[in-house]
């Protein structure tokens, strides 16, 4: 069993690599958008219901999967760095899979902000992901997340051997999976 947390501020193209990663690995993609869109349609983004469901359902995922016998998952995720409750998060799916036995891959995707700024209107992404549909509204929200966090890593602040971080403003989304790939033999 092999998790692979690919993560990365929004916009930097997890979820389209992750769909390439997912076809040439034959690992199954979890994109952290199949639980926010499910759980908005009920309730609204940071309401207390909204915030528990989305991590029991993420989390009984996770621990199904980890326990089943497919060949791994690709889990997406924006990561707030200076945010205890988001280590304590990747910390407790991280354990999750090591105590089945799973080998853990952190990937961490970075591009300026002025790429995810045109990566977050493109056709996929909106049809994949409704609630950033309202352009103005989802381009404020990034804006505003890219300002208050700190949403990748410091030099030497991941300190897992099976770690690579990847500036992927010049590369296709294929061209980043094999990289994946190649780094992890998978």
């Amino acid at each position: 069993m092999k998790f692979i947390l690919l993560f990365g501020p929004q916009a930097v193209g997890k979820m389209t690599i992750g769909e390439k990663l997912e076809k040439m690995t034959g690992l199954k993609l979890f994109h952290n958008h199949m639980t926010i869109e499910l759980i908005h349609h009920f309730f609204e983004f940071e309401t207390p219901s909204f915030q528990r469901l989305v991590n029991l359902f993420r989390h009984e995922i996770f621990e199904e999967v980890a326990t089943s016998d497919l060949p791994g998952m690709i889990f997406t995720y924006v990561w707030a760095f200076d945010e205890k409750e988001d280590w304590d998060f990747v910390e407790k799916i991280c354990d999750t899979f090591e105590s089945k036995g799973a080998e853990v891959f952190f990937v961490e995707l970075e591009a300026p902000l002025s790429i995810r700024l045109k990566r977050n209107t493109t056709p996929h992404r909106l049809d994949q992901k409704p609630t950033k549909r309202n352009i103005e509204q989802s381009e404020n929200n990034l804006r505003h997340i890219h300002e208050k966090h700190r949403l990748n890593s410091a030099p030497g602040e991941i300190t897992r051997d099976a770690y690579m971080r990847i500036d992927n403003s010049g590369l296709t989304a294929e061209e980043t999976a094999y990289l994946i790939k190649e780094r992890f033999n998978l």
